[in-house]
């Protein structure tokens, strides 16, 4: 049960992640449009978000590694995100009233939006490898196995994201969904971790 409730997390951190990612596409287009500078700026300020937060991650995880804990980096990536629902659209307006150049706009913008949870939700992870290894000469596959689990939700959180939510949600609404998602899977973390 434990396992399977680690390679959930895992699962749902990759989605939560891509959704985000893809979001700020059409979060940046009104203000910056949808050109490769921009797909450039996000795909960038995610990157070395999620570089740092595996960094992190894998930093914190030798502490006292447990459930409890790992539930923690959900709720923490929720209270970071939800704020985008209602001061998004501002903090946009703020950067490109000072910078209007596409390139480096986008950039600030992006960096502003999404390094925050983007850093958060790459701390699990690096956290949900070390929660699982329990023997050294099955590290290995132990982590490949959840990168396999949390790259397989990523490319869900992809297709969900641009064949339907957008088609059906306004990107409020979606972003209200992820934040209640993360809120969920905290919950079942931390619920799951109390017998630990």
């Amino acid at each position: 049960m434990r396992r399977t409730t680690i390679n959930s997390l895992a699962f749902v951190g990759g989605f939560v992640i891509m959704a985000l990612e893809l979001l700020g596409g059409r979060v940046l287009a009104p203000f910056f449009g949808s050109s490769i500078y921009v797909w450039g700026s996000i795909i960038t300020v995610f990157m070395l978000s999620l570089a740092l937060g595996y960094l992190l991650g894998g930093f914190i995880s030798v502490h006292n590694p447990s459930l409890k804990r790992l539930s923690l980096l959900f709720l923490l990536g929720a209270i970071l995100t939800y704020p985008l629902v209602f001061y998004g659209e501002p903090l946009m307006r703020l950067v490109f009233d000072r910078i209007e150049d596409p390139r480096y706009g986008s950039l600030v913008a992006a960096a502003v939006l999404f390094v925050l949870p983007t850093l958060v939700l790459g701390m699990i992870s690096p956290y949900c490898v070390r929660l699982m290894v329990t023997e050294t000469n099955r590290s290995g596959h132990v982590a490949g196995t959840l990168y396999f689990v949390s790259t397989l939700g990523s490319a869900l959180g992809t297709l969900a994201t641009s064949f339907y939510l957008v088609l059906w949600f306004e990107i409020n609404t979606i972003l209200i969904l992820l934040t209640s998602c993360l809120v969920a899977f905290a919950a079942i973390g931390y619920l799951s971790g109390r017998h630990e």
